[in-house]
Formats: C-alpha cells, structure tokens, sequence
C-alpha cells in the first residue's frame, strides 16, 4: 500500500506540482509531529486540507474519538477517491476554499482544529488570504491551525493572523518540513 501511495503522490506531482507541492508523501515523523499538539479528547470537529494519500489523516484516525467529524479536503481526484476507499467515515471534498460551506452542510458550528499539508506559498496571494481567512473563520477561539511548509516563508503572513506558538523542525521527512503551530486569538 505505501508503494502505491508513493506512486500516486508522485504521478499527482508532475500532473499539477504547483497544487500538490511535493514529490512525497509526508513521513509518519512529520505526521506524529502535526498532530502532537491536538486535545484529542476536546475535539469535537476538525478538518485536513490537502489530506494527499491520508499519512496524516491515519494519524488523526488513530487519536480522534468515534463522535469526532472529520472532514478532509483534497483537490487531487485519484487521491480523493483513495481517501474515500481508505476513510469512509470522514467526507471527502474537493476544494478547501470552501471549508465554511461544507461545515455549514454537515451541521458544523466551529472546528476546534484545522491540519493542512496545504503548499500555500505556491498559491496566488489571493487564494492564500482566502484559505487563510476560511480558516481562521471557521476556529473557535483558541482553536488550532497546524501546518506544515517546506519552507519559513509563511510565518511573516501567519504571525499577523494567529498566535504563533511555535514551529517545528522535522529533519526526518522528504523535503525536511516546518510545522507551524497556530492558535486562533481567543
């Protein structure tokens, strides 16, 4: 099963490697480090955008309880239509700009917490502000956002939107990633 994610990230990759960002899936390092600072026990609903071939979105079945909504979000159509085989429970949807939308369809108030593999510095300053304030929009006070990039370019742009607690370093992930711990201001 890892080859044929491998694979599929990649083939995802030369596809649209702008929307994709890289070469590899995320290591289960880099995906035991993004859910690390999650309440699991307090989490009622959190989403994942950019769930790609799901290394994070096992991590996050493994921690959330039965009664959490998980919602994931993947632009790729192969890799969509994988994480609906793999995660039947949690909806699958195709585009995050639309994250109010579709909490608004499932009866969801607020997430307590947003993960992202999203590569917003390839994004159009436009669609990063858009996604950004779609995040911040649907946290609860307090909520998190965790994301990780392959680069600190974001932190300037995430700083003045939320408390940044800290960034993470993992060496152990192909390219080494920062992980991007953010609170929402309560």
């Amino acid at each position: 099963m890892k080859n044929h994610h491998s694979f599929l990230f990649l083939q995802s990759y030369f596809r649209k490697p702008m929307e994709i960002g890289s070469v590899w899936p995320s290591s289960r390092f880099l995906a035991r480090k993004m859910i690390q600072p999650v309440a699991w026990n307090e989490v009622e609903a959190i989403a994942e955008l950019g769930s790609g071939t799901g290394s994070i979105t096992k991590e996050i079945k493994s921690h959330a309880s039965k009664k959490t909504t998980v919602l994931l979000f993947e632009k790729d159509e192969k890799m969509r239509r994988n994480l609906q085989q793999e995660f039947p429970n949690y909806p699958c949807n195709q585009n995050a700009v639309h994250l109010l939308n579709v909490m608004s369809h499932n009866d969801i108030q607020q997430l307590d917490c947003v993960i992202s593999g999203l590569p917003f510095f390839n994004f159009s300053k436009e669609l990063r502000e858009r996604l950004l304030n779609q995040v911040l929009d649907s946290l609860k006070p307090g909520g998190y956002f965790i994301a990780f990039q392959y680069s600190l370019q974001m932190k300037k742009q995430l700083s003045k939107t939320f408390h940044m607690e800290r960034i993470d370093y993992v060496p152990l992930n192909f390219p080494p990633a920062f992980v991007y711990v953010c609170k929402k201001p309560s």
